[in-house]
C-alpha cells in the first residue's frame, strides 16, 4: 500500500491493516518514500483513528526496522529509562550515570523538547562543547568504556522516529498515545535493550493530564515492549509540579550536577531517580528486588560514583573535563534575573505546571517551530513546591531572562500559575502506581 492510499484510509477515520502500518513505519525513515507533508498527515490521521494493540505493535515494529538495530557483547545488562516528558524533568542526567555505577550499560537515545515539555538533548547541549550527535560506533564505544551515553538517534537508528518526532512537535499531535508508544519503543528496541523502565507522567505539567489515559499509555508501552522481548516496567508519577525546582536547560543541568555531587540534593528529583533506578536494577538482575535496587542507587549517589560517571560521560562526548567541579563557570548565564513574589503569604496548594513550561518557551528556552533556536540560559529556578510556605521570606521563584521586557511578560503568567492557601495541603504521592513484572515493584 502506498503512503497516499494509507492516508486515504486514515482520512475516513478507519484503521489501516497491521501490515500496511508496519510497511509505512519501515518506509517513514526515507524522505524519498514518505514526505514531511505525508508524515504530518499521518500523525493527524492517527489522532483521528486511534490504533488497537495489534496495529500499534505493527507500527512500532516497522519504525524499529526502518534502520539499524544494535547488538551488544558486554559484561553487564544493557538497560535504559524513558519518561513521557514534563516540566523540570532532568532525571535522565542523574539516572544514567547512577545506573552505570551500579553495573548497567545505558545507551540512552533521547529526544528534544516536545510542546511545553523540555528535552534531554536540549539540556545536555547547554554544556559547552558537548555533542549529542554521536554515530553508532561512538555510542557503542562510550557506553562500553563509561557505562552510559546520552545521544540523539543517529541517522541509522530508528530514522522513522527521528523524522516523525520533529513533525509531532509542530502539528499538535504530541499527546497521541499511539505515536508516543511507537516513538519511545522504536528507539529503545533498536538500541538492543534487555530491560527498560518507563516514567509515565500525569498531572498539570504532563502530556497525559488524567489517570485513565496515563494508565492506558503505561499499559500500552509495557505490553508492547514485553511482547518484543524487552523486560519492561512502568511507574505513573505525579507531574502536578516540576520534577526538579528548575525549568530551563542550563538551570536543569545545574540541578542535576548538584544532585549528583550532593551539594544540594532536591528530594523530589532524588527520590524519583532512586525509584526508577531501583526498579530497573531489579528488572535487569543487578539487584534482588526493588528494595535492594533502591539501596544500590542511593549508594551510587551518596558515594560520588554516579558523579564520576557523569563527568566521564561529559568528557567522552566532547564537554569540558572540569565541568562537574566548575559548572557555574561553564554553563551560560542569563542577562536578567528577577525574583517573583507571591501576591499574598500562605502555602502553595496547586501549581499550573504546564503554564511554567509555556513561560520557559516564551523566554526562549524551548521551541514553537522546529527551526526555532533555543537560548539555554533562560528559564526558572528555585521554584516553590506544593506545601511550601511563601511570602516575604520565600519567593515563588527566580526568572532568568534575556531582557527586562521578557521578564515583564513572564511575571504575570507565573504569579497566576500558583494557588496560595491558608493551610498546607496533603502532598500527593510522587509514585502513584507501578505497572510491570513481579519483583520490580
Amino acid at each position: 500500500m502506498t503512503p497516499k492510499a494509507l492516508l486515504e484510509i486514515l482520512k475516513r477515520g478507519e484503521v489501516p491493516e497491521a501490515a500496511a502500518l508496519e510497511a509505512f513505519g519501515r518506509s517513514a525513515g526515507d524522505a524519498e518514500l514518505v514526505s514531511n507533508a505525508q508524515l504530518g498527515a499521518f500523525a493527524m490521521g492517527i489522532c483521528r483513528a486511534p490504533l488497537d494493540a495489534q496495529a500499534r505493535a505493527a507500527l512500532t515494529r516497522g519504525m524499529t526496522a526502518s534502520g539499524t538495530s544494535l547488538s551488544w557483547d558486554l559484561s553487564g545488562p544493557v538497560i535504559d529509562k524513558h519518561s513521557t516528558g514534563g516540566v523540570g524533568d532532568v532525571v535522565s542526567l542523574v539516572l544514567a550515570p547512577a545506573l552505570a555505577a551500579c553495573g548497567g550499560f545505558v545507551p540512552m537515545i533521547s529526544g528534544r523538547g516536545l510542546g511545553h515539555t523540555g528535552g534531554t538533548l536540549d539540556k545536555l547541549e547547554a554544556i559547552p562543547g558537548l555533542s549529542i550527535e554521536q554515530d553508532l560506533t561512538s555510542l557503542k564505544r562510550i557506553t562500553r568504556e563509561i557505562g552510559c551515553a546520552i545521544v540523539a538517534a543517529s541517522g541509522d537508528l530508528a530514522p522513522a522516529d527521528r523524522r516523525l518526532y520533529a513533525v509531532r512537535d509542530v502539528t499538535g499531535t504530541v499527546g497521541s498515545m499511539d505515536l508516543i508508544t511507537s516513538s519511545i519503543l522504536s528507539k529503545k528496541l533498536a538500541a538492543g535493550l534487555e530491560a527498560l523502565v518507563l516514567d509515565v507522567k500525569v498531572g498539570s505539567g504532563a502530556l497525559m493530564t488524567g489517570m485513565e489515559e496515563a494508565r492506558a499509555l503505561a499499559l500500552s508501552l509495557t505490553e508492547t515492549a514485553n511482547a518484543a522481548g524487552c523486560r519492561t516496567a512502568a511507574i505513573i508519577s505525579d507531574m502536578n509540579q516540576p520534577a526538579a525546582p528548575a525549568a530551563g536547560n542550563a538551570l536543569e543541568v545545574a540541578e542535576a550536577v548538584m544532585t549528583l555531587t550532593g551539594r544540594s540534593r532536591d528530594r523530589r528529583l532524588g527520590d524519583l531517580t532512586v525509584e526508577l533506578g531501583g526498579r530497573l536494577l531489579a528488572l535487569s538482575g543487578l539487584a534482588e528486588g526493588g528494595e535492594d535496587g533502591r539501596a544500590r542507587m542511593r549508594r551510587a549517589l551518596e558515594s560520588g560514583a554516579a558523579a564520576e560517571r557523569f563527568a566521564a560521560m561529559v568528557v567522552a562526548q566532547g564537554g569540558p573535563p572540569d565541568f562537574v567541579d566548575k559548572w557555574r563557570d561553564r554553563l551560560p548565564a542569563a542577562r536578567v534575573q528577577r525574583t517573583i513574589w507571591p501576591e499574598r503569604s500562605g502555602a502553595v496548594s496547586a501549581i499550573d505546571t504546564r503554564a511554567l513550561g509555556e513561560v520557559v518557551i516564551d523566554l526562549g528556552g524551548g521551541r514553537r517551530q522546529a527551526s526555532d533556536r533555543i537560548n539555554p540560559a533562560v528559564g526558572l529556578c528555585e521554584i516553590a513546591r506544593i506545601g511550601d510556605m511563601v511570602g516575604q521570606d520565600r519567593p515563588l521563584m527566580l526568572i532568568h531572562a534575556d531582557s527586562e521586557a521578557d521578564a515583564d511578560r513572564a511575571e504575570g503568567a507565573l504569579a497566576a500559575a500558583f494557588a496560595i492557601a491558608g493551610e498546607r495541603p496533603v502532598p500527593a504521592p510522587l509514585v502513584i502506581e507501578g505497572i510491570g513484572p513481579e519483583g520490580a515493584l
